[in-house]
């Protein structure tokens, strides 16, 4: 085990991989750890004919295409660990494929629900105002939950906001009138009466406490109780609605990806598929010539 903590240290402090994905690794590797405990087998000396029984029971407990690349992925990363530190020389990983995960379009609001759900908060209360600019924030913005959280008052400076994300990397999300509008309400009123702990952070609880993810995905499911939308939602809707809706209004995949915060710009090619399928909608039922009966 003190190989998995020390890679697990390394993810920690080196890598500034979130607790989350830490999380997912231990139990990857602890999984695969068990399987060879109960065989007897060496971790540093394991070839590929090893494993071929493990991959097996992943493989009949019928774990999704996804799961399956993301314990091979994890599993892939231990070994690489092991042979830079020269404990190792051997990743039997190396000749493992990796599944093909189901491609699943991000789901996301369209414009009235979009402008439904932006006026459902009642704003004549102060956690009202606080739900009104989380919504505002994260559809002007862009950012995800787990750096809107974080948002501290130093971190405002008129439409832009300094934001925390992935890897400890910092970007500036930028706002538009009506979330700074918004903003501005909340901070000269509603903020000032649920800061009663004299936090640095922008979102509250109702006891003067940050805001936790779980607390936002509540807002979330409370709000879309007060309108006339019938989906299964996320607060990460937000975040894919917003840059649909950029791509939609023409704005360049570039941009987007920068907006978002994205390292690899096949993380925001996704979003064109979207984008894409309205429009060959659009065209097939607006062009005389192109509709199909």
């Amino acid at each position: 085990m003190k190989y998995l903590e020390m890679y697990l240290h390394y993810l920690k402090y080196e890598k500034k991989y979130s607790l989350l994905t830490i999380d997912s690794y231990e139990e990857d590797i602890l999984e695969y750890l068990n399987y060879l405990d109960d065989l007897d087998l060496d971790l540093l000396k394991v070839k590929y004919d090893d494993i071929r029984g493990f991959l097996k029971l992943l493989d009949d407990a019928k774990n999704k295409a996804s799961t399956l690349a993301r314990k091979i992925s994890s599993l892939r990363g231990f070994y690489k660990f092991l042979i830079r530190n020269n404990y190792t020389s051997n990743n039997p990983f190396v000749l493992v494929k990796t599944p093909k995960k189901e491609k699943k379009l991000p789901r996301f609001f369209y414009y009235n629900e979009i402008e439904e759900l932006l006026n459902s908060p009642d704003c004549s209360t102060p956690l009202g105002k606080r739900d009104k600019v989380i919504l505002e924030i994260l559809y002007a913005s862009g950012v995800r939950v787990s750096e809107l959280i974080n948002i501290k008052i130093s971190d405002i400076n008129g439409f832009e906001i300094r934001i925390l994300g992935k890897g400890n990397k910092e970007r500036i999300a930028r706002i538009g009138e009506y979330a700074k509008d918004a903003l501005d309400e909340y901070l000269n009123s509603g903020y000032k009466e649920l800061n009663v702990k004299g936090s640095p952070y922008l979102f509250l609880n109702n006891n003067g406490g940050k805001l936790t993810s779980r607390g936002v995905r509540y807002i979330l499911d409370r709000l879309i109780m007060n309108t006339s939308i019938h989906k299964k939602i996320s607060p990460h809707m937000l975040r894919h609605s917003f840059a649909t809706h950029l791509l939609n209004e023409g704005c360049d995949i570039l941009s987007v990806q920068e907006l978002l915060g994205h390292e690899s710009l096949s993380a925001t090619a996704i979003y064109t598929h979207v984008t894409t399928d309205r429009l060959k909608d659009v065209y097939y039922k607006t062009h005389p010539r192109a509709k199909i009966h």
